[in-house]
Formats: structure tokens, sequence, C-alpha cells
């Protein structure tokens, strides 16, 4: 039996700031740090290199409810917002009810929902459909697929007296462009799967209920590394080849090749959810989940 994994993020809901404050200067201060405030319970924040912004999925408050009080935000690259609810549930036919994981794909910007993936056009935010994903409990973060469409993670994940628990039934999957679900693994005796990442058409995810970058080859799982802390949140592939991921138990974002060894590349931040990567300016993009805010901080170099 997994033990409950203390989140806290069911009894949070964040203080909405209407003018979001910048705690750092202007952009030559970006280095080392800047917090933007002003968020309600960020979980995911993706850079959109086209546009130069940054998007954060904000669920205000439970993870786990379907209450339509969803949003996404976009910031500016100096750590200014440019729409705080820039796609705002209720408005416009848009629905999100907790959004999490955030990816690009085919001009859509595609949204993991409790059960549902969401698209939206990537320049206006106008919905472009919902691609339900039966059976599942806590879908959780989204990446590109080679060839369209997305694979999203599903943590089943569920309320527990102490925040959230696994439930060991949970699965990736993938939706396609034209809007197919198919199963890549599932069951009912797996991981709590969170990140996912692919790379050279392979597919990698860290659970949050465990310490490991695993790998999906053909249905199953393979251990590629082992990281310091559990916890796993994020996960991003650096340009130098490294790959990161964020821990709250670590509370920290660790950095290292496929096969390890890891290390604390980032340290002393309080749950760190679905880390992004600024490609253009080599930075980490770090949502806050209980602190209702976004960091900005330089990539460390090997």
């Amino acid at each position: 039996m997994r033990p409950s994994l203390q989140i806290g993020a069911v009894a949070v809901v964040g203080a909405l700031l209407l003018t979001p404050v910048v705690r750092a200067g202007e952009k030559e201060a970006l280095s080392p740090e800047v917090r933007v405030s002003g968020l309600e319970t960020p979980e995911s924040v993706l850079y959109d290199p086209d546009a130069d912004v940054y998007l954060v999925s904000n669920i205000v408050g439970s993870p786990l409810e379907k209450d339509g009080k969803g949003f996404i935000s976009r910031l500016s690259p100096e750590g200014k917002v440019i729409a705080l609810k820039w796609i705002d549930s209720g408005k416009n036919g848009v629905t999100l009810n907790a959004p999490k994981g955030l990816a690009i794909a085919g001009g859509r910007l595609y949204v993991a929902d409790i059960d549902t993936v969401r698209a939206f056009d990537i320049k206006t935010g106008a919905p472009k459909g919902d691609f339900s994903v039966a059976g599942a409990l806590f879908l959780n973060d989204v990446a590109p697929a080679p060839g369209g469409g997305v694979y999203v993670s599903d943590s089943g994940l569920e309320a527990a007296p102490s925040g959230l628990k696994p439930t060991g039934h949970a699965g990736v999957y993938r939706v396609t462009a034209d809007g197919q679900v198919k199963t890549v693994i599932a069951g009912t005796a797996m991981p709590a799967f969170n990140g996912v990442a692919v790379y050279d058409g392979r597919v990698f995810t860290v659970p949050f209920d465990a310490d490991t970058l695993l790998e999906i080859v053909d249905g199953k799982l393979v251990t590629r590394a082992r990281l310091p802390k559990g916890g796993l949140d994020g996960l991003v592939r650096l340009p130098d080849g490294r790959w990161a991921a964020s821990s709250w138990e670590g509370k920290a974002i660790y950095a290292g090749p496929l096969t390890g060894p890891f290390v604390p590349v980032v340290e002393n931040v309080t749950s760190p959810a679905d880390i992004g990567l600024d490609t253009k300016r080599h930075r980490f993009l770090i949502p806050i989940f209980t602190g209702n805010e976004v960091v900005i901080r330089s990539v460390p170099k090997e």
C-alpha cells in the first residue's frame, strides 16, 4: 500500500492580487531570480516561443473539483502579467475546472483538466475541442507528440484526509491531432505518473510517488535513473542534453544525464510544480503551487 502524500492543494485557495507584483526589477535584473505574484494555485508554466510569452495554468483551489474556476495567464519574459485571465472559464465558451499541464502542438494549446484534455487556439485562446479520457482520475502533464497531438499523464490521485494520495490506477495516453485517445500504458498497479516528456520519439515520465525517471518502452516501464528525492512533478530536457525534474519532497529541481546522477540545480523552492523552460533565454519557469507565484531563474551551467 502506498502511503498518503501531503500536497496541501485541496485546502489552498490563493489570494488574488489584481495588480500582480514583480519582486525583482526589470529585464536586466532577471538574474538570479524574479518572483511573479498574483496567481491562483499555479500548476504549470509553458514558454510559447512564437509569441515569446509564458503561459500559466491556474487551478484556483482544489485540483480535483469540477468548479469551473480555472484560467490561463500570460506573462512577459520580464516577469510582468500581460493578461491574468487570458483564457478564463465561463467566458467565450471556455470550460476549465482544474487546469494543470500545458503543451503546444499543431497551433493549439492543450490543457490537462481532471479527466479531459482541452484544446485552444494558441493565438486567440478560442476553444478548439475537448477530449475525454475514459477512466482518468487526475490528468496532470501534457507533452507534444511526434506527428501531432499530445501525450498526457494520469496520476490517479484522489482526495484523502492528509491531502491527496495515489490510487495505483494511473496511466499515460496519447490524444491524436484528430482527437482520438489511445492508451500508451495504464493499469491498477501503476506509479502516479506526473511529468511527461518526449525526446527523439521516446516517452519519459516521472511519478509523484517515487524518485525515478522512467521510460515507457512497448507498454512497459524501464527505470533510467534515480533522483535524490521523490515527489516528482515537472520534467523537461535541457538543450545541453541533461534532464531536469522538480521535486516537492526535495524542494528542488534536479538535473542530470538520462542515466544519472542527478544533482540539485535549484534549491529551497517549496511545492515546485510543472516546470517550464525558456529555451531562448535559458531559464527555468517554476510554478510555486502553494505560494501562488511563478519563479523565473537562470538554468545553471553543467
